[in-house]
């Protein structure tokens, strides 16, 4: 039997950009320019045109200072955790 994880949580990874952007009072110009992404690319993840790259994220979660792991937690945000495999 095989067992499917849960669909990514992308509403929250949304959300969560959005609310690292307006708590540094950055507009997605800044966020561009501070991130080497385009302007493009920051409007579209954070209206969930696109779910980009580990490299974008990656690159975000620098521009922020925030560690990678945390802000992509937030695509299980909602889910149950999954079981820690047997020691």
């Amino acid at each position: 039997m095989t067992i499917f994880p849960p669909d990514p949580n992308l509403t929250a990874l949304r959300v969560q950009l959005a609310r690292l952007r307006d708590e540094r009072g950055w507009t997605f110009d800044e966020l561009a320019e501070r991130s080497g992404l385009s302007r493009r690319t920051v409007i579209d993840l954070e209206h969930g045109r696109t779910t980009g790259s580990v490299t974008t994220w990656h690159a975000l979660a620098h521009t922020f200072g925030v560690p990678l792991g945390p802000l992509l937690g937030t695509l299980c945000d909602g889910h149950t955790p999954p079981a820690e495999p047997p020691a």
